[in-house]
Parts: structure tokens; sequence; C-alpha cells
């Protein structure tokens, strides 16, 4: 029980943290939405009718997962971007509460996160003790994007099975770290580099051959998505071309190095644009907000990489696979205008980074690192409710 204690008083403080920051900012703009920096060309409209303190929680992405959750896959060329699993399990949980689809998003979202929370405290006791691991749930739960995290978005979810994941492996549960693997793929294309990672513990456990045949169970979970893609529109892989045509994702020739040169490129313009004003970044409705987006998602891509390597020093080298290996797949499909945009948001499922930061932080670095996650978690709640772009 005491070991349930810690991560869920931090579930519970730092989510009414950002829900009360969220509702007081919305009070203060009074939700004077303004023109959004970066919308989908085919966004459809925001769920309403569970009362705005609810239903802001479904903007952006969120108002496609509702429409996936209600209506399914009508046009492949835009909602096969997101993947089933979540839409799914907010569909349940609509049927239960009626209809009431945004409000079983968030509920789903927070559950969630709640178990995560517990799940990644676990793990990172047994990696870094205890007071590390209080300091690495800290860290992801005032994390700039930790919005997503009660909001209609898979990343509690993702997070959830990414973590279960590796706890199973770690106690030789291989059949349920294979279940886990297969379910995060159907999460979020990123959990196919759980595979990798696992490998890599899989290799060195007692019975070798039984860890890779239950890592193995991921495979036919996994496949279910295109093969049932296949079988409706004809193609096992449309959530590509929805990725290219209505978010401009496109693969670089270069690979994750395409994505980093980019990225590097639009945060010197960025800060150029700060510094000598202009119109650094033509085709934005506003070339500074443009400048703040792609400084933000520059510093989240450093922050995964940096850490990264330290989580392949201190934890191991799966842990360290997992963080660089899910990195290196936004990087290398960088989008237009904004190269490395979601970076942050994708972050939240990178959770060897925030025990690795967890592990090597002294009192002073730990004041300066809840300071500045708090800070700019309270700006990006701010632009949320002003309807500008987040991560």
């Amino acid at each position: 029980m005491l070991r349930l204690r810690a991560p869920l008083e931090i579930f519970l403080w730092s989510r009414a943290a950002i829900w009360i920051t969220t509702l007081l900012a919305y009070s203060v703009f009074e939700a004077q939405f303004a023109q959004p920096l970066h919308a989908p060309t085919a966004a459809p409209p925001s769920p309403a009718g569970d009362g705005w303190a609810i239903d802001l929680w479904a903007r952006w992405d969120g108002g496609w997962f509702t429409q996936v959750a209600q209506s399914g896959y009508g046009d492949p060329k835009t909602t096969t971007a997101f993947f089933p699993a979540y839409p799914l399990i907010v569909r349940a949980a609509g049927w239960l509460l009626g209809g009431h689809d945004v409000v079983a998003g968030v509920l789903v979202s927070l559950a969630a996160c709640a178990v995560a929370f517990v799940l990644l405290y676990a793990l990172a006791r047994e990696l870094v003790g205890e007071e590390a691991a209080r300091r690495s749930v800290v860290y992801l739960a005032i994390f700039p994007a930790a919005l997503f995290l009660g909001a209609v978005y898979g990343e509690s979810l993702y997070l959830l099975l990414t973590v279960a994941a590796f706890l199973c492996a770690t106690r030789g549960r291989w059949s349920y770290a294979g279940t886990c693997v297969g379910l995060a793929i159907l999460t979020r294309p990123t959990g196919v580099m759980l595979l990798p990672a696992l490998a890599v513990l899989a290799w060195h456990a007692v019975r070798r051959r039984r860890a890779f045949a239950g890592l193995g169970l991921a495979l036919p979970i996994a496949a279910a998505w295109p093969l049932w893609l296949w079988a409706v529109f004809g193609h096992p892989f449309e959530f590509l071309t929805a990725e290219r045509n209505e978010w401009h994702r496109r693969l670089s020739p270069a690979g994750p190095f395409g994505g980093i040169w980019k990225g590097v490129d639009a945060g010197w313009q960025g800060l150029l644009q700060f510094v000598a004003g202009g119109n650094r970044f033509p085709g934005t409705s506003d070339s500074l907000q443009a400048a703040g987006l792609n400084l933000e998602a520059l510093a989240a891509a450093v922050f995964v990489i940096v850490l990264g390597v330290v989580a392949w020093r201190r934890l191991g080298a799966a842990y360290g696979v997992f963080a660089l290996a899910s990195v290196a797949l936004p990087l290398a499909s960088p989008a237009a205008n904004f190269p490395l945009l979601s970076m942050p948001r994708f972050a939240l499922g990178i959770f060897p980074v925030f025990i690795a930061l967890g592990a090597i932080a002294r009192p002073r670095t730990n004041t300066i690192v809840i300071a500045v996650f708090a800070i700019w978690l309270g700006v990006d709640l701010a632009r949320w409710v002003e309807w500008q772009f987040v991560a």
C-alpha cells in the first residue's frame, strides 16, 4: 500500500493543479479563440455537449479521436493516422456512459495515467532507488506536455503499455510483455520500437527461447491493424498516406539525420526571428509563434536525445535503445514548416528519459527542473485554452 501511495499522490495533486490552472486560464481569457497556428486541413469540429470544462480536453487531435470513437474510420485518408486501441476503448467507455464520449475519453486517459504512474514508480524503484523513482514520476507529471495525459489523446494509454511491457519483461513474464508491446503498437506507431529494446532483455534472459516466443506475441496483435486496413480499404499502410496528406510528414532520405538537420535549422531561424525579426517562416500565420514552436520542439528533441544516452549508460542498453529509437522515428519523418512538430508530446511516452533525469538530479538541479517544467507547463495550458497549437 505504501508503494501505491507515492505515485497516486503525485497523480492526484498534479492532475488537480493542471485542471485548476486550465479552468482559471479559460476564465481569464474568456475563451477568445485565437487563429490556430497549425490546423490540419480537414480537422473535425470540436466535440461539445458535456460542458466547457470537459469539452476543452478534446481539442486538436482530441476531436479526431472522438470522431473515430463515435463514427469509426469513415475517411481513411485522414482518420487512419489515429491508431485504433485508444478510440476503441473510448468507444466502449462512451457506450457505458450513454454516449458521452468526451467524458469517456478523459476518464480513460486519467485512469491509464494513474496506473502508468504506479507502474513507472515500481520500475524506477527497482532501477534507481526510491527517492530517484519519486523524482522521475514528479518530472513526468509536471512535464510541459503532461496536459495530454488527461486529454482525449492516446498518450496515457501508450505510456501505460510501454512501462508495463518493460516491467513484465524484467520480471520474466514474457507473454504479458509481448501482449503489451502489440497493444502499444496499436496505440502509436512508435510502439514498434519496443521490439528491439525488449529483444535486448530477452537475449539475456535465462530461458531465451521462451522469452523471444513470448515477445513474438506482439506481431500477430500488431498485425491486426494493417490487415484490417487491407481488408476494408485495400491498403494495409493507409495510415502513411494520411500522415503525408494531412499532417505533411514524409520520410527523409537521410533518416533521422534529415529531421535533426531541419530541426536545428528551424530552431536557428527561430532564434534569428526573435533577435532580428523579419518573416523567417513564410506560410505560417504568425512568424513569432512559429519561431517559439520550433525552438520548443528542438529543446524537447535535445532533452530526449541527451537523456536517452544517459538512460543507456545508467539503466542499460534496452532502455537506451527504446529512448533513442523512439525519437529516431519522428526525426526521420519531419513535417513541413515545423520539422519536429509534436516532439514535446512524443517525449511523454519515452519514460526512460524521466527515470534517467530522476537518477542524476541533485537538490539544486531538482529545484531548477521543477521550476522550468512548471513555468513551461503553465504557458502551454494558457496556449491550450486559447486554441493555440500545443505539441
